[in-house]
């Protein structure tokens, strides 16, 4: 498989029908600039990184597991096979370098081990009853057996990072962990809000998501002996790439094929979160941040079919899901900016690629 060498210009946003679906217009722009979907380009990957992600795989299949609720509830989410974006992205950035060896296959598995540690958590506090369409580990071995194995998970994976023993690794594997929990703090405190702002939705998906991709990268990067000053490179890729991601995520929360995106529309704003799509539906149309108040101040969010519809027809009619595609494409565009410094390879040109499709994602 070659990878090509992508133009970041390219990703200026165009015009789209506003008569589409979200998943049409993806696909739309995703063909217009001749980008693969996020599935094919993995599987992609897949087939040349083969060696490395099987690696990954039998890690943490290998993971320690005795016959508790909490143990079952750890293996229960990791069999549930997901998109391992971020080991894959520590894949990648060794590659920019040495390649993959055994250190970049530990922080690939640790960098997992923490992203399940939040869903699990994630899955208690929203009360969530699937997870890549399968019931979640609350609902099959109780809260509490749901949040010690996110506990547990997270211990293993700095455990991993302690013993392969990169100066400063450790601390700032800490630091990311405080900024996902004030993160989620301020998520917490910003619950049923209307009245939220911008700054703080990309403070929190700043601190929630891009964090761990930033991780992943420079991770992967130190693992593979790049430079100090392209480990940052790397690191501003990932926090781009983190941003566009959670876009995307939210404008498919709103809009997107519920049957494709594998869970029910709105569920985000069922759990009184406030992401930026909705941020700015409400902007465009203040009777809208009025319904969705009162709504909100009730004991149990319940959005009715009319509110819905009128929703939806505020996304569409206002420009707002337009806006939210043409954001994740700008922030598409700055990760592979970032990316310029460093020499020509297959590894950066595959990150050029992930950070196209991951905003082209139907899922």
């Amino acid at each position: 498989m070659d990878w090509c060498q992508v133009d970041a210009e390219s990703q200026v946003p165009e015009s789209v029908d506003s008569a589409k679906d979200v998943l049409s217009i993806l696909s739309t722009v995703s063909a217009n600039h001749k980008v693969e979907t996020l599935a094919t380009t993995l599987s992609q990957l897949r087939r040349w990184m083969g060696s490395d992600l099987a690696e990954v795989e039998a890690g943490l299949a290998a993971i320690e597991h005795r016959d508790t609720p909490v143990h079952d509830s750890a293996r229960h989410l990791l069999s549930q096979k997901g998109k391992r974006l971020r080991p894959l992205c520590v894949a990648l950035a060794a590659r920019v370098g040495s390649g993959f060896g055994a250190t970049a296959r530990e922080l690939a598995i640790a960098v997992e081990l923490v992203h399940s540690a939040t869903l699990l958590h994630d899955d208690v506090i929203d009360l969530g009853d699937k997870r890549r369409g399968v019931d979640t580990a609350r609902v099959i071995y109780g809260n509490a057996g749901s949040i010690y194995a996110g506990d547990w998970l997270l211990v293993d994976a700095l455990r991993r990072i302690q013993r392969v023993g990169i100066p400063g690794l450790l601390d700032k594997s800490l630091s990311v962990l405080h900024e996902i929990l004030e993160a989620e703090a301020l998520q917490l405190a910003n619950r049923g809000n209307v009245r939220g702002t911008v700054a703080d939705y990309f403070r929190i998906v700043e601190g929630k998501t891009a964090s761990l991709f930033r991780w992943a990268l420079f991770a992967g990067g130190c693992a593979g002996g790049v430079s100090a000053d392209h480990c940052l490179l790397l690191e501003s890729y990932g926090r781009n790439l983190g941003v566009a991601f959670q876009v995307i995520d939210d404008v498919l929360d709103l809009a997107g094929n519920p049957e494709v995106v594998g869970k029910s529309l709105f569920a985000d704003l069922h759990e009184g979160k406030m992401t930026y799509p909705l941020l700015l539906a409400i902007e465009r149309a203040p009777t809208l941040g009025e319904e969705l108040a009162a709504a909100c101040e009730q004991d149990a969010l319940c959005l009715d079919p009319r509110l819905e519809q009128h929703l939806t027809a505020v996304l569409w009619e206002k420009g707002v899901v337009e806006e939210c595609i043409s954001l994740a494409r700008l922030r598409s565009a700055e990760a592979i900016a970032a990316l310029a410094p460093l020499p020509s390879s297959r590894a950066r040109s595959a990150l050029e690629q992930v950070a196209l499709a991951l905003v082209h994602r139907e899922k």
